[in-house]
């Protein structure tokens, strides 16, 4: 199942089944590391599971890793090509949490 395009189903729905999934596999992986600095997050922001559970992952690393870097390249939703006339929002309410939650954002457009 997927998040259909939409950043809600993305992030309160689908994304809540799984985040803790996710968290736990980071976490080992996390702990199997002796000087740990940071995060790398690849996302595209257009559709439903890169920007909503992108973005609930991010918020979940904050928590957790707090003082940890936290960089995301992130794939920007282009009007010409978009294959969802939801993309455009799905990256306005993805923003927020990439301003709140990481420390470099690279965009691709």
């Amino acid at each position: 199942e997927d998040a259909a395009n939409n950043f809600a189903r993305g992030h309160y729905t689908i994304g809540k089944e799984i985040v803790d999934l996710v968290l736990d596999r980071i976490r080992k992986l996390a702990d199997n590391c002796t000087g740990l600095q940071g995060f790398m997050v690849y996302n595209a922001v257009g559709g439903g599971t890169g920007s909503g559970l992108g973005c609930l992952m991010l918020e979940r690393l904050s928590v957790d890793y707090g003082k940890k870097s936290k960089l995301s390249f992130t794939v920007w939703a282009c009007p010409q090509v978009a294959t969802a006339v939801v993309e455009p929002y799905n990256t306005v309410l993805c923003v927020h949490s990439l301003l709140e939650h990481t420390d470099v954002t690279i965009m691709y457009d």
